[in-house]
């Protein structure tokens, strides 16, 4: 059983994730914009009031991100495990327009900063431990640039470098790191691309085993990197 904290649970990939953990047994702390949208789903405290926290949480705000973590340490007496799930997406291009330049901001500040500043903020806490474990969702757009996201592209392969730094620095102290990187998911954010049926996509549940698994491995063999592919790249 792991002492977890999760950003990005409230819907996708994250929440998938969530679901998949605490039938496992683990406990949750989950740190999200509005608590209230888990309300009477699998993931409301009330169904499981000894293994789910919901915290109010925004990615760039130091505050709540410390509250967020002294309530998880108050609550379940340590934390072992955090999973970076938040994210946006923008369609910002090279030539953007200036009422598009606001994009590019919070773009860095949610997909970049955010798992900076929760990753800092809970450091020395999963320092304690010697198999401690940070997975982040990242993307093939993290590895490649496809189109014209420039924006989200530049942000992807931005948290990809800063989850390659962090690896280095926690690896002496059984920190343990992995980035999953998948192409088209069947999530809100696919639901213009018409390219692919959403059927043949993978699923926000396919993610969640590989999580699982992820955290049943023993030090010695955590990947870094997983790339999921529902189609073909050449």
């Amino acid at each position: 059983m792991r002492n977890i904290v999760i950003t990005g649970a409230s819907g996708g990939i994250g929440k998938a994730i969530a679901e998949r953990l605490l039938l496992e047994g683990n406990k949750l702390s989950l740190g999200i914009r509005k608590p209230i949208s888990l309300q009477g789903g699998r993931l409301d405290p009330k169904k499981s009031t000894n293994n789910i926290l919901l915290n109010q949480y925004e990615a760039t705000d130091k505050e709540s991100i410390a509250n967020w973590i002294d309530n998880t340490i108050n609550s379940f007496g340590s934390i072992d495990t955090v999973i970076h799930c938040a994210g946006i997406f923008h369609k910002t291009s090279i030539n953007f327009s200036e009422e598009e330049e606001y994009q590019i901001k919070e773009l860095w500040e949610t997909n970049v900063l955010g798992p900076w500043l929760l990753t800092r903020a809970v450091w020395k806490e999963l320092q304690k431990k010697r198999n401690s474990r940070i997975i982040t969702l990242v993307s093939m757009s993290g590895k490649r640039s496809k189109g014209s996201l420039a924006g989200y592209t530049a942000t992807k392969f931005a948290l990809m470098g800063l989850c390659q730094t962090i690896r280095n620095e926690g690896w002496d102290s059984g920190i343990r790191v992995t980035t999953i990187s998948p192409s088209w998911v069947n999530t809100k954010m696919a639901n213009e691309v018409n390219s692919i049926d959403k059927s043949q996509m993978t699923q926000p549940e396919d993610i969640a085993s590989i999580v699982s698994n992820i955290l049943k491995l023993p030090n010695s063999c955590i990947p870094f990197d997983i790339s999921v592919n529902c189609n073909l790249e050449i």
